[in-house]
């Protein structure tokens, strides 16, 4: 576990630049929305996201998020089809506040072409890479 700034960061996951984790699971994308952008958020309130079925393209839009203070968008981290959606959260938002990289899950996405966007994403592991992102993240958004 990579720990910055008192976020965690798993090593065995990757991070999309905008804010989303990412799991590879046989070929399928586990995603969530990370510790930090969580945290920064507030407690969430809703997510609405596109339907199972529904095909996504890396950064463009899997959903939204609002806490109490904020909507914004969630992009897909990855480009494929959504095979399935957490609806446990889609009841229950906080449960991302109280566990994002466990139980706080979004979807899972049958990834078209890993092998290109992988190299995309930041691994969790490169400590310095995520504390560099994660710098300029807060410097954007004045955290």
């Amino acid at each position: 576990m990579v720990k910055i700034e008192g976020n965690d960061f798993p090593e065995d996951i990757y991070y999309h630049r905008e804010h989303m984790w990412v799991k590879i699971e046989d070929n399928k994308a586990r995603v969530g929305y990370n510790d930090w952008a969580q945290e920064a958020a507030g407690k969430l309130v809703n997510l609405n996201t596109r339907k199972a079925g529904r095909k996504v393209k890396a950064g463009k839009t899997l959903g939204t998020v609002e806490s109490g203070k904020w909507v914004g968008p969630l992009r897909a981290p990855v480009t494929g089809e959504i095979v399935e959606l957490n609806q446990e959260v889609l009841k229950t938002p906080s449960i991302i506040n109280d566990d994002p990289y466990g139980k706080g899950w979004i979807a899972v996405i049958d990834v078209e072409n890993l092998d290109a966007e992988i190299g995309e994403l930041i691994k969790g592991s490169d400590k310095e890479a995520l504390e560099s992102w994660l710098k300029e993240e807060k410097a954007k958004h004045a955290v």
